[in-house]
């Protein structure tokens, strides 16, 4: 019996300890760039930023490689937290580019495709801040394929998401239009909540665009998405600022939350 316990668990061996020296690896790698990024940015030379952000592609692509062995959550978790830390240290952002947001999605879209947060933040930072919205949409499009109706629940803001960065980033008002559509579709589909509202309000973006692919109400609409899920207050202010650019007047209210007047002109 012994025997046969040792045998079964033999061809496990190497594939674990690969795992386990993987794993390490990519934590120290972690733990020296959280150790280099801290509270350094603001004194730090364009050039010590660099060698910290080819530091991050490194880690970044071994964990493109990195077999999953049922982690892949974790690894995707983990990711976005990196990702959070990159995005939110302003001072070095600053003082280089966003470049290397494509690369944290990458990862994270092939590891949890369900992980809907991930889409709004690809978006904004992807598209908005990078300025590659070709690199965001594709990247979206390949997590979606693993999406359905409910699956996760709310799935269908993925879609809107998509049709966001089609429509203001991409230009693609055809594509935002079908986009929209989906999410009206899959929205109607969903028991959650806010479902009802979300499928109207992703109808009637599809149907201004139907109309007009021009649509100045449309891009508000969109525009107005993004504001209303801005991580930060950066992107909350470009959003205002798009908006009126539009023709459109935004007030906030006493809640927080904003009250949008649409164009005059379509």
């Amino acid at each position: 019996m012994r025997a046969t316990f040792n045998r079964d668990w033999k061809p496990l061996i190497a594939p674990i300890a690969f795992l386990l020296v993987c794993v390490g690896a990519i934590a120290s790698l972690q733990f020296l760039q959280i150790q280099r990024v801290a509270n350094r940015s603001q004194t730090l030379s364009v050039e010590q930023i660099r060698q910290d952000i080819e530091l991050e592609q490194v880690r970044l692509s071994l964990l493109k490689t990195l077999p999953n062995f049922g982690y892949n959550n974790l690894i995707a978790d983990g990711t976005f937290l990196s990702f959070l830390q990159y995005f939110g240290d302003d001072a070095a952002r600053i003082k280089t580019d966003y470049s290397l947001s494509p690369e944290y999605f990458e990862v994270i879209l092939k590891r949890d495709p369900y992980f809907l947060q991930t889409y709004i933040f690809a978006s904004t930072s992807i598209s908005l801040y990078a300025g590659q919205p070709e690199k965001s949409t594709a990247l979206m499009k390949q997590g979606l394929q693993s999406l359905k109706p409910n699956v996760p629940p709310g799935s269908y803001y993925a879609w809107r998401q998509l049709g966001i960065d089609q429509l203001l980033f991409s230009g693609d008002a055809q594509g935002a239009r079908q986009s929209f559509e989906t999410a009206a579709n899959w929205a109607r589909l969903s028991s959650l909540p806010d479902s009802a509202g979300i499928a109207e309000a992703s109808q009637q973006t599809a149907n201004f665009l139907a109309r007009n692919p021009n649509s100045k109400t449309a891009q508000v609409s969109a525009w107005a998405m993004v504001l209303s899920s801005a991580p930060d207050d950066r992107t909350q202010k470009m959003a205002v600022s798009r908006i009126e650019a539009l023709g459109s007047k935004v007030v906030q209210t006493a809640d927080g939350s904003y009250s949008i007047q649409p164009p005059a002109q379509d």
